[in-house]
């Protein structure tokens, strides 16, 4: 595989991310750019002088406060989410619970001589995989 394929791929693959990173790295190089002229002017009205320092000790004060009070927020609500769902939590498995007993019950109506039997085998080949907290026969 020739890399300009491969790195197609990558850019393909992540694209979400790439430009969600573009947009954050604009949004914070905006942030900062403006925030110095923000300092300039406020320094030139007080007639302080413009110390590198001082605006740094600033824009790290205002980056971090706005990173907590909305990027941390967002990003554990929906990484949170995700990671809980990934890890399977109670909340997560209750739709693919529904979903098995309504398979099963399907089973057991399509195929009443064997139906019991397909269940409990594939029940047994993913037995690893999941806790079986179903098979409460309606």
């Amino acid at each position: 595989m020739n890399s300009s394929v491969k790195k197609s791929s990558v850019l393909k693959a992540y694209g979400y991310a790439w430009v969600t990173l573009g947009f954050f790295l604009i949004s914070l190089v905006g942030h900062w750019l403006f925030g110095w002229f923000a300092y300039v002017s406020e320094q030139q009205a007080h007639a302080q002088p413009i110390l590198m320092s001082d605006y740094l000790v600033e824009m790290m004060r205002d980056t971090l406060e706005n990173w907590q009070s909305e990027f941390l927020q967002l990003l554990w609500q929906v990484g949170g989410l995700a990671i809980l769902l990934y890890v399977g939590s109670p909340q997560s498995k209750e739709g693919n619970d529904r979903l098995e007993a309504k398979v099963d019950e399907i089973l057991r109506k399509v195929d009443p001589q064997n139906g019991e039997r397909t269940i409990q085998t594939l029940d047994e080949d993913y037995a690893g995989r999941h806790t079986d907290t179903r098979h409460a026969h309606y």
